[in-house]
């Protein structure tokens, strides 16, 4: 597979994040220096974290979708959550010297100027983490299967957990990015028209604290996915429905379902009917494991079968 495909394979919000902030963190920059104004800069070092970490995120999740090979028999998946780990680092050295520049802004404070070049900006990165914002949260849809029942709003916070880590991340990132820039103009506001210059530096040191949060909440999730996570009741009870839908199979002995960024890995065992041939038995062990291996979620199915002892071993979900 070439190059230009192996990237088109990558996860896009995070490629578009990346692009965008990298431009924002600009413009950010430059207007920060020509204005001194503190949440200016605390909103441009947001961005330049941001524009960093997804972009290692993005290469990561190219990296992840690499095919497994004879030397890594399972696959790259788990490769993104490394590369989120490092984006964690990022955002919290980001978020030590957004909160550092906030507190000296607040001890001392200082008048800024260019007020209409501080909004322009401000304004500018609303509509473009807005957009990226809304992007990812369509994506949080997708992966994670949701109906189209609730707002998008609601679907995404509800879902969030079971789309991949790189969509995840941009999520959390561009909900603190639009926040920030509400926040920053917010600062300004109290600063320029109420005299209130105090205000810059609390809003870049609440902009900082929200850094701090994103990196908890994605090192705690990349974390996890390190570990390796069982999968959400939803997908629990998707599953096994697949399962017992079948009429030769009677009851499931066990079955453990492991998520992996977006992917699942399944393993378990079902008891079938009694009185069907070891053939009989094959052909339907192997229709379950390609039926689930159908579902895009699922990345592998390892699945045994014995015949009914006549004991109920699974509970279904509620």
């Amino acid at each position: 597979m070439g190059l230009w495909k192996r990237l088109k394979q990558g996860n896009t919000s995070s490629g578009f994040a990346a692009i965008g902030n990298a431009f924002l963190a600009g413009i950010k920059g430059i207007a920060a220096a020509f204005t001194g104004n503190g949440s200016v800069f605390a909103s441009s070092m947001h961005s330049l974290a941001d524009a960093i970490n997804q972009g290692f995120v993005y290469f990561g999740s190219v990296v992840a979708e690499l095919p497994a090979s004879k030397r890594f028999p399972t696959g790259f998946g788990r490769v993104i959550n490394i590369f989120c780990m490092v984006a964690v680092i990022v955002v919290t050295v980001m978020a030590y010297e957004t909160i550092l520049k906030g507190w000296h802004l607040f001890r001392e404070p200082e008048e800024s100027t260019g007020l209409l070049l501080n909004f322009g900006v401000l304004f500018a990165s609303l509509l473009v983490d807005g957009f990226i914002l809304i992007k990812a949260m369509k994506e949080i849809k997708a992966e994670s299967s949701a109906d189209n029942s609730g707002g998008l709003f609601s679907t995404a916070f509800k879902n969030v957990k079971k789309a991949s880590p790189a969509t995840r991340l941009v999520f959390y990132e561009d909900l603190v990015a639009t926040s920030g820039a509400v926040l920053a103009m917010l600062g300004i506001i109290l600063s320029q028209f109420f005299g209130i210059l105090a205000a810059d530096g609390l809003i870049s040191i609440l902009i900082g604290l929200l850094m701090l949060f994103v990196a908890f909440r994605v090192g705690y999730d990349n974390m996890v996915g390190l570990i390796g996570v069982a999968a959400p009741v939803e997908v629990e009870r998707k599953i096994t429905g697949i399962l017992l839908e079948d009429k030769a199979v009677v009851d499931i002995k066990k079955i453990r379902i492991v998520q992996e960024g977006r992917l699942y890995h399944v393993e378990g065992t079902v008891e079938l009917k009694k009185g069907l041939s070891l053939a009989d038995a094959d052909d339907i062990k192997f229709k379950l494991t390609d039926k689930l291996l159908r579902q895009p979620e699922i990345a592998d199915v390892v699945l045994g079968i014995i015949e009914d002892d006549d004991k109920k071993s699974w509970t279904e979900i509620t």
